[in-house]
Order: structure tokens, then sequence, then C-alpha cells
């Protein structure tokens, strides 16, 4: 990690918990892709390496191998936009784009408060 990258991180933002948001579109991605889903819970060391305590990292992975179009039929999803507009989460992490959103108005809308509230995206 240089130096700029780390310098986004403040103690701002660590002061609030890192949310990780861990989704597979479907049981059987789930079973089938499982170094996807590796992967995805090894974002929890990236948060680490940059300042936050592992009990400070919350993953949310309740919409593992749920299929859904909209943000409304994925809670784990809302969780993480409530959060984020309460002001609780310094970082969201997400291995891609698309596990977040599933389309752009939801991305787009995710992206607004995280800017409101000074909330990372990694």
């Amino acid at each position: 990690m240089n130096r700029e990258q780390h310098q986004k991180v403040t103690p701002r933002h660590l002061k609030r918990a890192a949310m990780l948001y861990v989704r597979q579109s479907t049981m059987r991605q789930v079973f089938e892709n499982t170094e996807r889903t590796t992967r995805q819970y090894a974002l929890r060391d990236r948060a680490v390496a940059l300042g936050w305590p592992r009990d400070e990292i919350v993953v949310v992975d309740g919409d593992l191998g749920h299929t859904a179009t909209a943000a409304g039929d994925r809670e784990g999803f809302e969780r993480v936009v409530t959060e984020v507009g309460m002001g609780r989460v310094g970082m969201v992490l997400g291995l891609e784009v698309s596990r977040l959103a599933r389309n752009s108005s939801d991305w787009h809308r995710l992206l607004e408060i995280c800017a409101l509230t000074e909330t990372l995206i990694l």
C-alpha cells in the first residue's frame, strides 16, 4: 500500500465500522465458485491492513446465494445503505461493484450516500 492510498483512511473513518458485503447470486455459484467467495471474505484482511480492528469489520453476507434484481430484494444491501446513511460506516468493501449493486440506480444511490457521509469504498 503506498502512502497516498493510506492517507485516504483517516482517524474519522477508523472510528466507524468497515462493512464487507459478500454476495453470490445463486446457491449454485456459492458451491461451484468457492474461490470467489473466499476472495470476498479475504477483503477483511485489506481492512485490517488499512487500520480497522477485526472486531470493527462487519461482514454482511445474508444475500449470499440469493437472486435479486433490485436492492429492495436484498436485505444485506439495504443494511449497508442504511448503516452508511446513518454515518456508522467508514468504509464499504466489496470484490466487484456488481456484487454491491445490481443496477446503476442502486450503485449511484450508494455512491451519493457515501459521498454525503464521507464513507470510503474499496
